[in-house]
């Protein structure tokens, strides 16, 4: 049986990650697939370190862009303080991968504020009943962009690569880059490859 072709995603991380990147890129990859998308950016007050969160609904024609509270079935976080927001999003028995970039905020760097520990956010996943994969930013063998590495292990690791196959992903790469896709498809293909804990 051909599994269902539908999947509720929450991004979230903050300004300068390209998160929104990512959402466009699946956004073009299930178009070019006649998927169903209906993706609905956010970006905060600050481009650069401000919060960025996004949403994408796949196969669903009839939905509108809002996931309703605790029905992601995946969230891709990028920042490991912003993480914690996005768990009131994930439905029980999701799928919740955890790039561990810090971005301290200005009350952590002026010592008003104590940062999460990672251990501390993985804890609440678990206890929302979802399932923590952990991306350590360093799991890239060469410097590459963090963003496309990110999806490619969201696809290599997670639900959406059984909704988008790497193939399209690819070609919607190609498609966005048309000058030079190089970089960007192998920071991609070694996500698609990495394992996460």
């Amino acid at each position: 049986m051909e599994t269902e072709k539908v999947l509720d995603v929450f991004l979230i991380g903050v300004g300068g990650q390209g998160l929104l990147t990512i959402g466009e890129v699946i956004a073009e990859a299930a178009v070019a697939l006649d998927l169903p998308v209906c993706f609905y950016p956010y970006k905060g007050m600050a481009q650069r370190g401000g919060l960025v969160k996004a949403q994408l609904r796949l196969g669903r024609s009839a939905a509108g862009p809002n996931i309703p509270p605790r029905g992601a079935d995946l969230v891709i976080a990028m920042e490991v303080s912003e993480a914690l927001r996005a768990v009131r999003a994930l439905r029980p028995g999701g799928e919740f991968l955890l790039f561990g970039e810090r971005w301290l905020p200005t009350a952590v760097m002026l010592g008003k504020a104590a940062y999460p520990a990672l251990e501390t956010v993985l804890e609440q996943v678990r206890a929302a009943g979802g399932h923590p994969l952990y991306l350590p930013p360093d799991a890239s063998p060469v410097v590459l962009p963090a963003n496309l590495f990110v999806l490619g292990a969201a696809i290599g690791r997670t639900r959406l690569g059984d909704v988008l196959p790497a193939e399209a992903v690819e070609e919607a790469i190609r498609h966005r880059w048309p000058r030079d896709p190089a970089r960007n498809l192998a920071a991609f293909r070694a996500g698609v490859r990495v394992n996460v804990r």
